[in-house]
């Protein structure tokens, strides 16, 4: 994608300079708008042609059927999918009775530019119309991060010569017509014209609309006003319909007078409350934004990114493309994650209907990092989200016959939306994961308050689990067996040594916990001998090791399987799950996405270096990366052990996964985990952070085409500035008091308002491992700006 013609190269944008149909839908989703409640596709402002309309609400879904072949006892009845709401970003645009679309008439300049400071989407084109008339037409589309509830849009509309009448059509659209993407017609037929009206009415030029799902039971209302300003004789008029609310303005234009409007667009959502309190809420959040004004909004919005980018951003000197893309990718997961609250970070956030909009194991894993260290706010509230859904959880567990909670594979509103048992039920490490998260935020916000009121029992209940869910073997080894990581080529083994190790960590998270706060533990009814069996599992947890290839295996017995034939496998046979069945798959020594090598970076602390190294060649030589979680992981994996240029590689993959389209599914929204990762990449890649326990670390190395590499950390009511050259790492304390962390090592204090610096050891020469044939990553040629801004 960015390679296309139309595409810039500068570091604070995304430009497209020329309109190509053929990649509307990928362009829809790397240009959409979010603040974590709100998500607006970057649809064209009059709403055809389009790829994938898409207006969507955190949280707000439709349960379809689950079909099964055959039933099977746990497996749920019923997903869940998020639907696409009412859609009020249309702006229809008529001159002299002829409407304007891009497909007619002569478009002889189309230009978009998703600016990641301004947090706006800008649109300029000169159109002729079919009888000849030019007109230049401007938008600027926001959602507002501090105006939770709003969305605004600047739309203007000039002529270029002579005079013209024009009408603009404001519209809030329900209901709308979508492609189809649903095989099982019990599902599709769920799906199709979800949204039911409740009520409905205008006045002036506000109107609002409610509706409700059929079968969710959730209720959601969204409303528009309008400022006009036009040259005398400018004209409105309404009319309202059940699904369609529509705003007529009507203008004689003449060059240099241009028509101008304004328009504020509220939403909001319940499963409790009526639709006329709904209706009153998104009122509420208009009067509000038509106080602020289109001008405030738009500083408001500056304000909010100029101090994320304060706290968040990273630079990069050496490959332009890098940075454009960490930014995009900075941008879209602050925008998944901003204003979540209480609502579940979606895979693909609010940028399309993909994985149909569920949460994953994700979130914790790749997300809620970045978020913990520049944006902790959002990351508790990420973690609140899975404390108010603990209930369901520990409901699943009971079904399943075990003690705590199980958290689901997937979801949105917390229920287990998985049709496919052996990740539905059996992916359990995700319950390590999300204790790991809020271990992670614990250890870097201090926050106590939130460890009382939510994080103590996620770690407990996520603790019984594994002490119900393994056992001690006769020899006396804390064994969790018949349980899948997070490789989705492997299933059902015994001794992942990735869950293994991030349950261990969670039961020693627990335990202490607990010891910190023996009131709080006991309202949980957690007694000295319940924390004393978790230590005790954590201490004789089973960690498998193959003596004879030198190497941990990804489960037990995993390396005595055999290896894939990887040379009689086509570059067309790829992803592997398309084109070979899972039976075969589960039986061979392939891997789908990195799993005991994420284990070698979140348990950094369980290997040696020596094991690193050996683990991670071996497991370069069977990864195939048919999934876009890899390319970070191994990214960091190969920068600490030694393979600079190969991490660079892997950099550059998991930062251009949507804005060169790799995995040929952007259409459908954004991979919000590879574009965090493009930050673990960076940050904990070449800048070699590690928080195991809650101590900070670094250990930076760079490969030879980035020069410096700048980052920034908030780390315990402190700011932390790094700076990584070539031979030198220099530490900076921007606010807070002194900060005790390690380099390479070796443990240095950085006070406060002052500079440290430190030599940078060389790495250690290794051989460069091999991929399987063609599975390599693609080798970065580094990329100069095409232009400055």
């Amino acid at each position: 994608m960015i390679q296309h013609r139309a595409f810039q190269v500068e570091p604070w944008v995304l430009r497209e300079t020329e309109l190509d149909l053929e990649r509307l839908a990928q362009t829809e989703s790397l240009f959409a708008l979010s603040n974590g409640h709100i998500g607006l596709r970057g649809n064209l402002d009059e709403g055809e042609p389009s790829g994938l309309p898409g207006t969507y609400l955190a949280g707000f879904y439709e349960v379809r059927p689950l079909p099964y072949a055959e039933p099977g006892y746990g497996n749920p009845e019923a997903g869940q999918t998020v639907i696409n709401v009412t859609n009020g970003k249309i702006l229809r645009l008529l001159v002299e009775d002829e409407p304007f679309d891009v497909r007619y008439g002569a478009l002889r300049r189309h230009e978009r530019v998703l600016d990641l400071r301004a947090g706006v989407l800008r649109r300029t084109l000169e159109w002729v119309s079919p009888t000849g008339r030019s007109v230049r037409v401007a938008s600027t589309r926001l959602v507002s991060f501090v105006q939770r509830a709003m969305a605004a849009i600047l739309y203007e509309v000039e002529v270029l010569e002579g005079k013209a009448p024009v009408v603009v059509q404001s519209e809030l659209v329900a209901n709308e017509a979508l492609p189809a993407t649903e095989d099982d017609p019990r599902a599709a037929a769920a799906l199709s014209s979800p949204l039911r009206s409740e009520l409905s009415g205008s006045r002036d030029t506000r109107f609002v609309m409610a509706h409700s799902t059929r079968a969710s039971g959730l209720t959601m209302a969204a409303a528009m006003d309008h400022v006009i300003d036009g040259p005398p004789g400018t004209a409105a008029s309404g009319e309202m319909f059940d699904d369609v609310g529509r705003l007529l303005v009507t203008a004689d234009l003449v060059p240099g007078t241009p028509l101008r409007l304004v328009k504020f667009v509220a939403y909001g959502w319940s499963s409790q409350r009526s639709p006329p309190a709904i209706v009153d809420q998104v009122a509420a959040a208009l009067a509000e934004a038509q106080h602020t004004g289109w001008d405030g909004l738009l500083a408001e919005q500056r304000a909010y990114l100029d101090d994320f980018w304060d706290r968040a951003d990273v630079e990069i000197d050496g490959d332009a493309e890098l940075q454009q893309a960490l930014r995009f990718g900075l941008f879209h997961t602050l925008q998944a994650g901003a204003r979540a609250e209480g609502r579940a970070i979606a895979a693909k956030g609010l940028t399309g209907p993909g994985y149909a909009g569920h949460a994953f194991w994700d979130t914790e894993t790749f997300v809620l990092p970045i978020l913990t260290y520049t944006v902790p706010h959002a990351a508790r509230d990420a973690l609140w989200w899975r404390h108010m859904t603990l209930d369901l959880a520990q409901q699943r567990a009971t079904l399943l016959g075990l003690n705590g909670a199980a958290f689901p594979w997937r979801t949105i509103r917390g229920q287990e939306c998985s049709g496919y048992w052996p990740a539905g039920i059996a992916a359990f490490h995700i319950n390590a994961d999300v204790a790991d998260a809020v271990a992670r935020y614990q250890a870097a916000t201090e926050d106590t308050a939130f460890e009382q009121a939510a994080g103590l029992q996620l770690l407990v209940e996520t603790a019984r689990l594994w002490r119900s869910l393994g056992h001690h073997d006769a020899e006396g080894r804390f064994r969790i067996d018949g349980i899948t990581g997070p490789d989705e080529y492997s299933a059902i083994a015994d001794n992942n040594v990735y869950t293994n190790l991030m349950a261990q960590r969670n039961l020693l998270a627990a335990a202490d916990a607990v010891q910190r706060d023996p009131d709080r533990a006991a309202e949980l009814s957690v007694d000295a001998e319940e924390s004393a069996g978790w230590r005790d599992a954590a201490d004789a947890m089973l960690i498998p090791y193959d003596d004879a290839r030198g190497v941990h295996p990804q489960a037990e017995a995993f390396t005595q399987h055999q290896v894939w034939d990887f040379d009689s496998t086509g570059p067309e046979q790829y992803p592997l799950l398309l084109h070979f069945p899972y039976f075969d798959l589960y039986r061979k020594q392939v891997v789908k996405q990195a799993d005991l090598v994420l284990a070698l970076h979140l348990r950094g602390d369980a290997f040696s270096a020596e094991e690193k190294a050996r683990d991670f060649d071996y497991y370069e030589g069977l990864t195939v990366r048919d999934s876009s979680l890899s390319a970070c992981t191994q990214a960091v994996v190969a920068a600490e052990v030694g393979h600079l240029e190969l991490a660079y590689d892997y950099f550059g993959e998991a930062a251009l996964i949507d804005l060169d389209d790799i995995e040929h599914n952007t259409r459908d929204g954004v991979h919000i985990a590879s574009l965090a990762g493009t930050w673990i990449a960076a940050v904990a890649g070449f800048g070699g952070m590690r928080d195991h326990d809650g101590e900070l670390s670094l250990a930076p190395r760079l490969p030879e085409v980035i020069t410096r590499l700048t980052f920034r950390l908030g780390f315990r009511g402190r700011r932390l500035l790094v700076e990584v050259e070539p031979r030198r790492a220099t530490y900076s304390l921007l606010e807070g008091a002194p900060l005790e962390l390690k380099h390479h090592g070796k443990s240095i204090t950085v006070g406060t308002g002052k500079s440290t610096a430190r030599q940078i050891p060389r790495a250690r020469a290794r051989e460069t491992p091999s991929q399987p044939p063609g599975r390599a990553p693609a080798r970065r040629r580094p990329q100069r700006p095409t232009r400055s801004t």
